[in-house]
Protein backbone atom coordinates (compact mmCIF):
# COMPACT_ATOMS: atom_id res chain seq x y z
CA UNK A 1 0.00 0.00 0.00
CA UNK A 2 1.74 3.13 -0.84
CA UNK A 3 2.04 6.24 1.88
CA UNK A 4 0.22 9.02 1.60
CA UNK A 5 2.21 12.63 1.86
CA UNK A 6 0.68 15.93 1.71
CA UNK A 7 4.11 17.31 0.44
CA UNK A 8 2.92 20.48 0.27
CA UNK A 9 2.90 20.62 4.51
CA UNK A 10 5.80 18.49 4.66
CA UNK A 11 7.36 21.31 2.65
CA UNK A 12 6.14 24.13 4.72
CA UNK A 13 6.77 22.77 7.73
CA UNK A 14 10.61 22.00 7.38
CA UNK A 15 10.54 25.32 5.92
CA UNK A 16 8.92 26.54 9.36
CA UNK A 17 11.57 24.97 10.92
CA UNK A 18 14.53 26.30 9.81
CA UNK A 19 13.25 29.68 9.64
CA UNK A 20 12.73 29.28 13.17
CA UNK A 21 16.47 28.58 13.24
CA UNK A 22 17.70 31.29 11.06
CA UNK A 23 15.85 33.72 13.00
CA UNK A 24 18.45 33.88 15.56
CA UNK A 25 21.24 34.59 12.84
CA UNK A 26 19.39 36.66 10.22
CA UNK A 27 16.59 39.31 10.87
CA UNK A 28 13.54 39.60 8.90
CA UNK A 29 13.44 43.68 8.68
CA UNK A 30 16.54 45.57 9.34
CA UNK A 31 16.86 49.67 10.48
CA UNK A 32 20.14 51.57 10.40
CA UNK A 33 20.16 54.87 11.04
CA UNK A 34 23.76 55.86 10.93
CA UNK A 35 25.91 56.14 13.88
CA UNK A 36 23.12 56.29 16.47
CA UNK A 37 20.78 52.82 15.92
CA UNK A 38 20.55 49.66 14.79
CA UNK A 39 17.49 47.21 14.89
CA UNK A 40 17.29 43.89 13.60
CA UNK A 41 13.64 42.29 14.13
CA UNK A 42 11.78 39.23 13.51
CA UNK A 43 8.87 38.03 15.28
CA UNK A 44 11.01 35.04 16.37
CA UNK A 45 14.13 37.26 17.43
CA UNK A 46 15.37 40.89 17.83
CA UNK A 47 18.25 42.36 18.62
CA UNK A 48 18.64 46.57 19.14
CA UNK A 49 21.93 48.86 19.55
CA UNK A 50 22.11 52.03 20.22
CA UNK A 51 25.30 53.84 19.90
CA UNK A 52 27.14 50.67 20.07
CA UNK A 53 25.22 49.78 22.84
CA UNK A 54 23.19 46.66 23.11
CA UNK A 55 19.85 46.79 24.51
CA UNK A 56 16.69 44.44 25.15
CA UNK A 57 12.74 45.74 25.36
CA UNK A 58 11.29 43.33 27.87
CA UNK A 59 7.78 43.30 26.23
CA UNK A 60 9.21 42.63 22.80
CA UNK A 61 11.61 39.72 23.98
CA UNK A 62 8.49 38.00 25.73
CA UNK A 63 6.45 38.16 22.25
CA UNK A 64 9.40 36.90 20.62
CA UNK A 65 9.56 33.81 22.31
CA UNK A 66 6.07 33.52 22.24
CA UNK A 67 6.43 33.89 18.72
CA UNK A 68 9.42 31.33 18.68
CA UNK A 69 7.32 28.69 20.58
CA UNK A 70 4.50 28.69 18.35
CA UNK A 71 6.48 28.89 15.22
CA UNK A 72 8.56 25.94 16.33
CA UNK A 73 4.99 23.97 17.25
CA UNK A 74 3.28 24.63 14.30
CA UNK A 75 6.52 23.43 11.55
CA UNK A 76 6.37 20.05 13.96
CA UNK A 77 3.01 19.75 13.95
CA UNK A 78 2.72 20.21 9.62
CA UNK A 79 5.56 17.47 9.70
CA UNK A 80 3.44 15.11 11.60
CA UNK A 81 0.29 16.02 9.95
CA UNK A 82 1.82 15.60 6.12
CA UNK A 83 3.03 12.06 6.52
CA UNK A 84 0.00 11.10 8.64
CA UNK A 85 -2.77 12.94 6.23
CA UNK A 86 -5.40 10.94 6.31
CA UNK A 87 -5.62 9.59 9.86
CA UNK A 88 -9.00 10.99 11.98
CA UNK A 89 -7.12 13.53 13.67
CA UNK A 90 -5.01 14.75 10.83
CA UNK A 91 -7.41 17.87 9.85
CA UNK A 92 -7.44 19.06 13.39
CA UNK A 93 -3.25 19.06 13.27
CA UNK A 94 -3.53 20.88 10.07
CA UNK A 95 -6.09 23.59 11.68
CA UNK A 96 -3.59 24.26 14.33
CA UNK A 97 -0.35 24.64 12.06
CA UNK A 98 -1.12 25.49 8.66
CA UNK A 99 -2.47 29.58 9.51
CA UNK A 100 0.44 30.30 12.10
CA UNK A 101 3.15 31.45 9.56
CA UNK A 102 0.72 33.19 7.56
CA UNK A 103 -0.59 35.24 10.71
CA UNK A 104 3.07 35.86 11.87
CA UNK A 105 3.40 37.25 8.50
CA UNK A 106 0.43 39.60 8.24
CA UNK A 107 1.52 40.55 12.32
CA UNK A 108 5.00 41.23 11.43
CA UNK A 109 4.18 43.53 8.07
CA UNK A 110 1.20 45.50 10.01
CA UNK A 111 3.23 45.98 13.20
CA UNK A 112 6.30 47.41 10.64
CA UNK A 113 3.61 49.65 8.96
CA UNK A 114 1.80 50.98 12.66
CA UNK A 115 5.17 51.95 14.12
CA UNK A 116 5.88 53.85 11.03
CA UNK A 117 2.43 55.90 10.83
CA UNK A 118 3.17 56.50 14.74
CA UNK A 119 6.60 57.94 13.92
CA UNK A 120 5.15 59.89 11.61
CA UNK A 121 1.71 61.29 13.50
CA UNK A 122 3.53 61.96 16.68
CA UNK A 123 7.15 63.11 15.84
CA UNK A 124 6.37 64.19 12.48
CA UNK A 125 8.83 62.42 10.04
CA UNK A 126 8.63 58.77 8.31
CA UNK A 127 11.07 56.42 7.61
CA UNK A 128 10.76 54.16 4.64
CA UNK A 129 10.30 49.92 4.86
CA UNK A 130 12.60 49.27 2.46
CA UNK A 131 15.31 51.67 0.80
CA UNK A 132 17.58 54.20 2.27
CA UNK A 133 16.81 57.94 2.78
CA UNK A 134 18.63 60.79 4.54
CA UNK A 135 16.38 61.32 7.50
CA UNK A 136 15.71 65.10 8.65
CA UNK A 137 14.26 65.24 11.89
CA UNK A 138 11.72 68.39 11.94
CA UNK A 139 13.38 71.85 13.64
CA UNK A 140 10.83 72.39 16.31
CA UNK A 141 12.57 68.82 17.48
CA UNK A 142 15.95 70.16 17.73
CA UNK A 143 15.48 73.73 18.59
CA UNK A 144 16.01 74.94 14.94
CA UNK A 145 19.49 73.18 14.26
CA UNK A 146 19.16 71.19 11.15
CA UNK A 147 19.74 67.81 12.13
CA UNK A 148 19.20 64.86 9.68
CA UNK A 149 20.12 61.18 9.73
CA UNK A 150 20.93 58.19 7.15
CA UNK A 151 18.38 55.50 7.21
CA UNK A 152 18.78 52.22 5.74
CA UNK A 153 16.01 49.57 6.19
CA UNK A 154 15.04 46.64 3.61
CA UNK A 155 13.62 43.29 4.03
CA UNK A 156 16.02 40.12 4.21
CA UNK A 157 15.97 36.73 2.35
CA UNK A 158 14.31 35.03 5.11
CA UNK A 159 11.62 37.25 5.19
CA UNK A 160 10.90 36.36 1.67
CA UNK A 161 11.23 32.81 2.24
CA UNK A 162 8.88 33.30 4.83
CA UNK A 163 6.24 34.28 2.39
CA UNK A 164 6.90 30.91 0.90
CA UNK A 165 6.50 29.29 3.71
CA UNK A 166 3.42 29.96 4.57
CA UNK A 167 2.10 29.65 0.74
CA UNK A 168 3.30 26.16 0.95
CA UNK A 169 0.88 25.67 4.37
CA UNK A 170 -1.93 27.81 2.73
CA UNK A 171 -1.82 24.81 0.01
CA UNK A 172 -1.36 22.17 2.03
CA UNK A 173 -4.64 22.86 3.39
CA UNK A 174 -5.52 23.37 0.27
CA UNK A 175 -4.68 19.94 -0.88
CA UNK A 176 -5.96 18.33 1.84
CA UNK A 177 -8.97 18.10 0.46
CA UNK A 178 -7.72 15.31 -2.39
CA UNK A 179 -7.66 12.83 0.65
CA UNK A 180 -10.33 13.51 1.80
CA UNK A 181 -12.19 13.19 -1.37
CA UNK A 182 -10.20 9.70 -2.00
CA UNK A 183 -11.04 8.35 1.56
CA UNK A 184 -14.45 8.86 0.93
CA UNK A 185 -14.62 7.38 -2.32
CA UNK A 186 -12.86 4.53 -0.70
CA UNK A 187 -15.07 4.44 2.20
CA UNK A 188 -17.98 3.80 -0.13
CA UNK A 189 -16.66 1.48 -2.26
CA UNK A 190 -15.49 -0.72 0.93
CA UNK A 191 -19.25 -0.35 1.96
CA UNK A 192 -20.35 -1.26 -1.88
CA UNK A 193 -18.30 -4.41 -1.98
CA UNK A 194 -19.29 -5.75 1.48
CA UNK A 195 -22.88 -5.34 0.66
CA UNK A 196 -22.73 -7.53 -2.70
CA UNK A 197 -20.54 -10.00 -1.14
CA UNK A 198 -23.86 -11.55 0.87
CA UNK A 199 -26.33 -10.92 -2.25
CA UNK A 200 -23.46 -13.19 -4.39
CA UNK A 201 -23.39 -16.00 -1.92
CA UNK A 202 -26.82 -16.04 -1.76
CA UNK A 203 -27.67 -16.52 -5.49
CA UNK A 204 -24.95 -19.45 -5.51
Amino acid sequence: MRTKINWFGLAGGSLTIAIVVASFFVPWWSLYVEGFLQADVSPLHSDFSLLNSTFTVPLITALTIVGLLSFMASGVVMLVYSVLPTKPYSKHLLGFAYKKPLFALIFFVVTLFAISTVVQVILGFSFPLTGSANLAIPASLTRGANVSFFVSTGFSWLFWLETIAAGLCITAKIYHKRFTIVKQTSEETQKTAEVSQPLTLVSA
